[in-house]
């Protein structure tokens, strides 16, 4: 079956760097367009960044452009989250998503219909930011 597995988060210090990595297996990875989601404490989902199949194109949301970059390797089967310049408000708990298709558009991720265009999620892991 579809699995996710993210590693890689922690604690950081402002103005820090972690990476995020998710390995995903049960699928045809280098098929389906990606993505990564967080919830902040007493937050909503939010859309983070995704990837198309081929790696060809990205989305950031508004909060994250500039310090976020969703690199993936298909012969890997791994999805990455590179985090830099990290802030108190980038804590939260981050999953990847697999999407339901090969790409996923700018409109997809902002209109509120993405949930429902994505299937599997890993287990999440926590990434918190704090002197």
């Amino acid at each position: 079956q579809v699995q996710l597995v993210e590693s890689g988060g922690g604690l950081a210090q402002p103005g820090g760097s972690l990476r995020l990595s998710c390995a995903a297996s049960g699928f045809t990875f280098s098929s389906f367009a990606m993505s990564w989601a967080r919830q902040a404490p007493g937050k909503g989902l939010e859309w983070v960044s995704g990837i198309y199949y081929d790696g060809s194109e990205t989305y950031y949301a508004d909060s994250v452009k500039g310090r976020f970059t969703i690199p993936r390797d298909n012969a890997k089967n791994t999805l990455y989250l590179q985090m830099n310049s990290l802030n108190p408000g980038d804590t939260a708990v981050c999953c990847c998503r697999e999407c339901q298709g090969p790409v996923m558009y700018y409109d997809d991720y902002t209109s509120g219909r993405a949930a429902l265009l994505h299937g599997a999620r890993g287990q999440e892991t926590q990434v918190t930011v704090s002197s």
